[in-house]
């Protein structure tokens, strides 16, 4: 059966954004290599992508996330169906909570006295309105986590412009002083976040009958985006899919050592006359019955945790494929709260307020991952 898809994921900036307005760390210049100033009201900003919380949210999420894309309510329709199946709760909330809380503990063992806050770009608590409570609560710099590793429109400069379109709602004048703000940077690579998904590869390797472990075909998967927003991910660009395939080295590396492996996309929207990464999870898993494969374990490295995406799209939809081709399946999980992980954030935070070097994400050029809507 087709999946039921609609555009998701945003083409590029909106015509009435100001370029200018884009948060590249403080305001546009290179991030500080200095230390953060003693008694600066500093915090960790967890941002997300939201999620509907019950069945009457569902409609006005899809609403949120299509905004100004001009998206039937037909197709809306369908792609509500995914969350209704679930109760109309995405898992990608609990899975928030989940990880500041972790991430809160992890900042407490360490001795980081530094608040944890969440925002969502497309559903409560809506970015824009907890960074009026920082603000309220005295908060001067925030450092931003954003759940989405890699490079590209809607993984990273999106957040940027998420930021800087929270800081001017809350009003940047003398009067009403806003936060400073600099995104962490990407994290793909990083030792825990690599740990974590290497130790979920192993385990979902594991899970297979023996006869098959060895030989069963490994497979990362991410999400698709247009070709033409990956030609423009990173400062060099391609920056997206040479990040995911460097990060699917590194985890097989660790879990596998010596196998291969296949990058391949899954969760595509948008019309069929835009191109998009290809081969698609399920085309692949097919390719491979084909070529004679009895055994298949999917690794979703280019997600942080099993969010709506990644348990329907590959554990109903690409795990049917496998069980209507005869392939024995087997599914990783994300890095959700691994502690390697939670330690890696902790990490990268801890480098950021020292003064530490810039890593790739936080010195992009200002037109990074900027694709022009159409």
């Amino acid at each position: 059966m087709p999946r039921a898809t609609v555009d998701i994921t945003p083409a590029g900036q909106r015509p009435d954004e100001d370029p200018s307005l884009a948060v590249r760390n403080n305001g546009g210049v290179a991030p500080s290599t200095e230390p953060a100033p003693a008694g600066r009201r500093e915090a960790l900003l967890v941002l997300s992508f939201g999620g509907p919380e019950g069945q009457d949210d569902v409609l006005p999420f899809l609403e949120n996330v299509t905004r100004g894309r001009g998206i039937p309510r037909e197709r809306l329709e369908e792609v509500a169906e995914h969350y209704r199946h679930f109760g109309g709760v995405s898992p990608i909330n609990d899975q928030n909570k989940a990880l500041i809380a972790a991430v809160e503990k992890e900042l407490a063992a360490a001795g980081v006295d530094l608040p944890v806050y969440w925002g969502n770009r497309n559903w409560a608590p809506y970015v824009e309105d907890t960074w009026r409570q920082m603000a309220e609560d005295g908060i001067e710099h925030v450092y931003v986590f954003a759940t989405s590793a890699y490079a590209s429109f809607s993984g990273c400069r999106q957040y940027h412009e998420d930021i800087a379109r929270a800081r001017v709602s809350y009003g940047h004048d003398s009067t009403r002083p806003t936060p400073t703000a600099e995104k962490l940077p990407h994290y793909f690579d990083t030792p825990g976040f690599v740990q974590a998904n290497a130790d979920a590869l192993a385990a979902a390797i594991a899970s297979l009958p023996e006869s098959l472990r060895d030989t069963a075909r490994l497979v990362a998967t991410a999400h698709s985006i247009p070709t033409a927003m990956a030609a423009v991910a990173g400062p060099h660009g391609g920056a997206y899919e040479a990040e995911l395939m460097a990060a699917a080295e590194r985890v097989v590396a660790e879990a596998a050592p010596g196998r291969s492996f296949d990058l391949v996309w899954q969760s595509r929207s948008g019309p069929p006359s835009v191109p998009w990464l290809e081969p698609d999870v399920n085309d692949h898993l097919r390719v491979l019955a084909a070529q004679g494969e009895r055994a298949v374990v999917l690794f979703p490295v280019g997600f942080i945790s099993d969010h709506l995406e990644v348990i329907w799209d590959l554990d109903n939809e690409a795990k049917q494929t496998a069980e209507e081709l005869g392939l024995a399946f087997a599914r990783a999980a994300t890095a959700g709260t691994h502690p390697a992980f939670v330690d890696s954030i902790r990490g990268l935070l801890e480098e950021r307020r020292a003064g530490g070097l810039p890593r790739l994400g936080t010195d992009c050029p200002a037109a990074c991952c900027f694709v022009q809507r159409p």
